[in-house]
Protein backbone atom coordinates (compact mmCIF):
# COMPACT_ATOMS: atom_id res chain seq x y z
CA UNK A 1 0.00 0.00 0.00
CA UNK A 2 1.39 3.92 -0.49
CA UNK A 3 2.46 5.48 2.34
CA UNK A 4 1.89 8.88 3.08
CA UNK A 5 3.85 11.36 5.33
CA UNK A 6 0.58 12.80 6.70
CA UNK A 7 -0.65 9.71 8.48
CA UNK A 8 0.76 9.13 11.71
CA UNK A 9 2.19 6.08 12.47
CA UNK A 10 0.20 3.66 14.46
CA UNK A 11 3.55 2.10 15.93
CA UNK A 12 6.26 4.76 15.86
CA UNK A 13 9.69 3.46 17.54
CA UNK A 14 13.01 5.23 17.33
CA UNK A 15 16.47 4.76 18.80
CA UNK A 16 15.29 1.47 21.20
CA UNK A 17 18.11 0.03 22.70
CA UNK A 18 17.45 -2.83 24.99
CA UNK A 19 19.18 -5.71 26.51
CA UNK A 20 18.52 -9.16 28.43
CA UNK A 21 21.22 -9.73 30.78
CA UNK A 22 24.76 -9.07 29.16
CA UNK A 23 23.30 -9.39 25.90
CA UNK A 24 22.80 -6.30 23.67
CA UNK A 25 19.23 -6.93 21.48
CA UNK A 26 18.95 -3.79 20.19
CA UNK A 27 21.21 -1.04 19.21
CA UNK A 28 19.16 2.15 18.60
CA UNK A 29 16.90 0.38 15.85
CA UNK A 30 13.97 2.81 14.08
CA UNK A 31 10.85 0.83 12.80
CA UNK A 32 7.46 2.72 11.76
CA UNK A 33 4.38 0.79 10.93
CA UNK A 34 1.40 3.24 9.25
CA UNK A 35 -1.90 2.12 10.07
CA UNK A 36 -3.68 -0.47 7.91
CA UNK A 37 -0.17 -1.91 7.12
CA UNK A 38 0.85 -5.56 7.05
CA UNK A 39 4.42 -5.60 8.25
CA UNK A 40 6.61 -8.18 8.90
CA UNK A 41 9.56 -8.61 11.16
CA UNK A 42 12.00 -10.88 10.02
CA UNK A 43 15.67 -11.95 10.62
CA UNK A 44 17.76 -14.89 12.12
CA UNK A 45 16.41 -16.74 15.51
CA UNK A 46 17.51 -15.13 18.55
CA UNK A 47 17.76 -11.53 17.02
CA UNK A 48 14.71 -10.44 19.64
CA UNK A 49 11.87 -10.29 16.99
CA UNK A 50 9.60 -11.65 19.43
CA UNK A 51 10.96 -9.18 22.48
CA UNK A 52 10.32 -6.68 19.96
CA UNK A 53 6.63 -7.77 20.19
CA UNK A 54 6.73 -7.45 23.72
CA UNK A 55 8.23 -4.09 24.09
CA UNK A 56 5.20 -3.12 21.59
CA UNK A 57 2.93 -4.67 24.29
CA UNK A 58 4.49 -3.41 27.19
CA UNK A 59 5.32 -6.48 28.69
CA UNK A 60 8.40 -5.41 28.78
CA UNK A 61 10.28 -1.85 28.88
CA UNK A 62 13.14 -0.54 26.90
CA UNK A 63 16.65 0.27 28.29
CA UNK A 64 16.18 3.83 25.95
CA UNK A 65 14.92 4.95 22.84
CA UNK A 66 11.24 5.26 22.08
CA UNK A 67 8.11 2.60 21.37
CA UNK A 68 5.24 4.78 20.77
CA UNK A 69 1.42 3.08 20.25
CA UNK A 70 -1.48 5.53 18.96
CA UNK A 71 0.70 8.22 20.01
CA UNK A 72 1.07 7.09 23.54
CA UNK A 73 4.76 6.18 24.82
CA UNK A 74 4.37 2.53 26.35
CA UNK A 75 7.15 2.76 28.78
CA UNK A 76 5.49 5.18 30.06
CA UNK A 77 1.63 4.08 30.94
CA UNK A 78 0.61 3.69 34.23
CA UNK A 79 -1.09 -0.37 34.29
CA UNK A 80 -4.68 0.88 34.25
CA UNK A 81 -3.56 2.97 30.82
CA UNK A 82 -1.56 0.05 29.27
CA UNK A 83 -4.77 -2.27 30.23
CA UNK A 84 -6.63 0.34 28.27
CA UNK A 85 -3.96 0.59 25.20
CA UNK A 86 -3.98 -3.83 25.11
CA UNK A 87 -7.80 -3.70 24.46
CA UNK A 88 -6.87 -1.96 21.17
CA UNK A 89 -4.47 -5.21 20.45
CA UNK A 90 -4.65 -8.95 19.96
CA UNK A 91 -1.86 -11.16 20.28
CA UNK A 92 -1.36 -14.15 18.72
CA UNK A 93 0.82 -15.90 21.30
CA UNK A 94 4.22 -17.92 19.49
CA UNK A 95 3.11 -20.96 22.38
CA UNK A 96 -0.20 -20.29 21.71
CA UNK A 97 -1.39 -20.03 25.47
CA UNK A 98 -4.91 -21.33 25.34
CA UNK A 99 -6.54 -22.25 29.11
CA UNK A 100 -6.12 -26.01 28.89
CA UNK A 101 -9.00 -26.74 30.98
CA UNK A 102 -11.47 -25.12 28.56
CA UNK A 103 -12.97 -25.86 25.28
CA UNK A 104 -12.01 -24.29 21.78
CA UNK A 105 -15.22 -22.25 22.54
CA UNK A 106 -14.79 -21.11 25.81
CA UNK A 107 -11.15 -19.98 24.64
CA UNK A 108 -12.49 -17.57 22.10
CA UNK A 109 -15.38 -16.50 24.17
CA UNK A 110 -13.45 -16.05 27.35
CA UNK A 111 -11.77 -11.83 26.36
CA UNK A 112 -15.47 -11.21 25.11
CA UNK A 113 -16.83 -11.88 28.63
CA UNK A 114 -13.73 -10.48 30.24
CA UNK A 115 -14.04 -6.98 28.37
CA UNK A 116 -17.52 -6.85 27.32
CA UNK A 117 -21.36 -6.86 28.78
CA UNK A 118 -22.40 -8.82 25.45
CA UNK A 119 -25.20 -11.04 26.09
CA UNK A 120 -24.32 -14.46 25.47
CA UNK A 121 -26.50 -15.01 22.70
CA UNK A 122 -24.23 -12.90 20.52
CA UNK A 123 -21.30 -13.53 22.13
CA UNK A 124 -21.95 -17.45 20.68
CA UNK A 125 -22.69 -15.93 17.38
CA UNK A 126 -19.05 -13.92 17.62
CA UNK A 127 -17.76 -17.30 18.87
CA UNK A 128 -18.81 -19.04 16.09
CA UNK A 129 -17.96 -16.73 13.36
CA UNK A 130 -14.19 -16.50 14.48
CA UNK A 131 -13.64 -20.44 14.92
CA UNK A 132 -15.70 -20.36 11.24
CA UNK A 133 -12.55 -18.10 9.90
CA UNK A 134 -9.66 -20.45 11.43
CA UNK A 135 -11.72 -23.65 9.90
CA UNK A 136 -12.35 -24.75 13.07
CA UNK A 137 -16.06 -24.17 14.20
CA UNK A 138 -16.70 -28.28 14.46
CA UNK A 139 -14.34 -28.38 16.71
CA UNK A 140 -15.69 -25.83 19.44
CA UNK A 141 -16.03 -28.21 21.95
CA UNK A 142 -12.66 -30.18 22.13
CA UNK A 143 -10.39 -29.17 24.67
CA UNK A 144 -6.57 -27.70 23.76
CA UNK A 145 -4.72 -31.37 24.57
CA UNK A 146 -7.26 -32.92 22.05
CA UNK A 147 -6.59 -30.25 19.00
CA UNK A 148 -2.79 -30.85 16.82
CA UNK A 149 -0.53 -28.13 17.72
CA UNK A 150 -1.48 -26.33 14.37
CA UNK A 151 -4.75 -26.49 15.17
CA UNK A 152 -4.13 -25.08 18.57
CA UNK A 153 -3.13 -22.44 16.72
CA UNK A 154 -5.46 -21.38 14.80
CA UNK A 155 -7.77 -21.43 17.83
CA UNK A 156 -5.24 -19.18 19.56
CA UNK A 157 -6.16 -16.03 16.28
CA UNK A 158 -9.70 -16.87 16.74
CA UNK A 159 -9.33 -16.03 20.34
CA UNK A 160 -6.91 -13.03 19.29
CA UNK A 161 -9.74 -11.79 16.57
CA UNK A 162 -12.38 -12.43 19.10
CA UNK A 163 -12.46 -8.56 20.27
CA UNK A 164 -11.85 -6.94 16.71
CA UNK A 165 -8.57 -5.33 17.54
CA UNK A 166 -7.14 -2.15 16.04
CA UNK A 167 -3.47 -3.90 16.02
CA UNK A 168 -2.75 -7.73 15.43
CA UNK A 169 0.83 -9.17 17.07
CA UNK A 170 1.19 -12.38 15.39
CA UNK A 171 4.16 -14.66 16.77
CA UNK A 172 4.94 -17.15 14.04
CA UNK A 173 1.77 -17.39 13.23
CA UNK A 174 2.49 -20.19 10.43
CA UNK A 175 4.13 -22.60 12.49
CA UNK A 176 2.94 -26.10 12.61
CA UNK A 177 0.34 -25.47 9.72
CA UNK A 178 -0.07 -28.20 7.09
CA UNK A 179 0.55 -26.62 3.49
CA UNK A 180 -3.50 -26.26 2.87
CA UNK A 181 -3.80 -24.71 6.72
CA UNK A 182 -1.22 -22.24 6.46
CA UNK A 183 -2.23 -21.53 2.67
CA UNK A 184 -5.49 -20.52 4.24
CA UNK A 185 -4.29 -18.70 7.25
CA UNK A 186 -2.16 -16.48 4.81
CA UNK A 187 -5.63 -15.31 3.07
CA UNK A 188 -7.41 -14.42 5.85
CA UNK A 189 -4.67 -12.41 7.47
CA UNK A 190 -4.48 -10.55 4.48
CA UNK A 191 -8.38 -10.09 3.81
CA UNK A 192 -8.81 -9.50 7.43
CA UNK A 193 -6.59 -6.78 7.70
CA UNK A 194 -8.11 -5.17 4.51
CA UNK A 195 -12.01 -5.73 5.63
CA UNK A 196 -11.30 -4.80 8.86
CA UNK A 197 -8.82 -2.21 8.46
CA UNK A 198 -6.48 -3.86 11.19
CA UNK A 199 -2.74 -2.92 11.32
CA UNK A 200 -0.67 -6.40 11.41
CA UNK A 201 2.60 -7.04 12.69
CA UNK A 202 3.83 -10.59 11.60
CA UNK A 203 6.99 -12.38 13.44
CA UNK A 204 7.66 -15.02 10.97
CA UNK A 205 10.60 -17.79 9.58
CA UNK A 206 8.18 -18.68 6.71
CA UNK A 207 9.23 -16.70 4.24
CA UNK A 208 7.59 -17.57 1.10
CA UNK A 209 3.69 -16.78 2.73
CA UNK A 210 4.91 -13.92 4.83
CA UNK A 211 6.25 -12.43 1.93
CA UNK A 212 3.18 -13.06 -0.29
CA UNK A 213 1.19 -10.62 2.20
CA UNK A 214 3.71 -7.88 3.47
CA UNK A 215 3.02 -4.33 2.92
CA UNK A 216 6.80 -3.60 3.76
CA UNK A 217 9.14 -5.92 5.27
CA UNK A 218 11.96 -5.37 8.69
CA UNK A 219 15.07 -7.27 8.56
CA UNK A 220 16.66 -7.35 11.85
CA UNK A 221 20.01 -8.72 12.77
CA UNK A 222 23.27 -8.06 14.68
CA UNK A 223 20.93 -5.69 16.94
CA UNK A 224 20.21 -3.76 13.75
CA UNK A 225 17.76 -3.04 11.33
CA UNK A 226 19.72 -4.40 8.72
CA UNK A 227 17.45 -3.84 5.59
CA UNK A 228 13.74 -2.34 5.18
CA UNK A 229 11.49 -2.33 1.95
CA UNK A 230 8.96 -4.03 0.04
CA UNK A 231 8.49 -8.04 -0.62
CA UNK A 232 10.40 -6.73 -4.06
CA UNK A 233 12.53 -4.41 -3.45
CA UNK A 234 14.04 -7.00 -0.53
CA UNK A 235 14.21 -9.85 -3.05
CA UNK A 236 16.45 -7.59 -5.39
CA UNK A 237 18.21 -6.03 -2.57
CA UNK A 238 22.14 -6.52 -2.98
CA UNK A 239 22.59 -7.03 0.76
CA UNK A 240 24.04 -10.84 1.43
CA UNK A 241 22.43 -10.19 4.78
CA UNK A 242 18.95 -10.24 3.33
CA UNK A 243 19.49 -12.47 0.49
CA UNK A 244 20.79 -15.26 2.89
CA UNK A 245 17.82 -15.35 4.89
CA UNK A 246 15.19 -14.90 1.80
CA UNK A 247 16.84 -17.89 0.01
CA UNK A 248 17.71 -19.85 3.24
CA UNK A 249 21.85 -19.55 1.92
CA UNK A 250 23.88 -21.92 4.84
CA UNK A 251 26.46 -19.70 4.06
CA UNK A 252 26.45 -16.24 4.32
CA UNK A 253 27.17 -12.97 7.19
CA UNK A 254 24.91 -15.35 9.50
CA UNK A 255 26.84 -18.20 11.07
CA UNK A 256 24.92 -20.68 11.81
CA UNK A 257 27.18 -22.09 15.10
CA UNK A 258 26.88 -20.04 18.24
CA UNK A 259 29.94 -18.02 18.87
CA UNK A 260 32.07 -20.95 20.70
CA UNK A 261 36.21 -22.08 21.43
CA UNK A 262 37.53 -23.88 19.14
CA UNK A 263 36.50 -28.06 19.36
CA UNK A 264 39.32 -29.36 19.35
CA UNK A 265 40.76 -26.92 21.85
CA UNK A 266 37.51 -27.99 23.98
CA UNK A 267 37.40 -31.44 23.29
CA UNK A 268 41.22 -31.78 24.49
CA UNK A 269 40.91 -29.54 27.53
CA UNK A 270 37.90 -31.51 28.45
CA UNK A 271 38.11 -35.21 28.48
CA UNK A 272 35.40 -37.21 28.73
CA UNK A 273 35.86 -38.88 32.37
Amino acid sequence: MARSATITPLIDIKGLVFSRGQRRLFSGIDITVEQGEVVAIMGPSGTGKTTLLRLIGGQLRADAGSVKVAGEEVGELSRRDLYRLRRRMGVLFQSGALFTDMTCYENVAFPLREHTNLPEALIYHVVLMKLQTVGLRGARDLYPAELSGGMARRVSLARALAMDPELMLYDEPFAGQDPISMGALTQAIRQLNDALGITSIIVSHDVGETLSIADRVYVISEEQVVACGTPDELKNSDSAWVQQFIQALPDGPVPFHYPAADLDDELRSRPYK
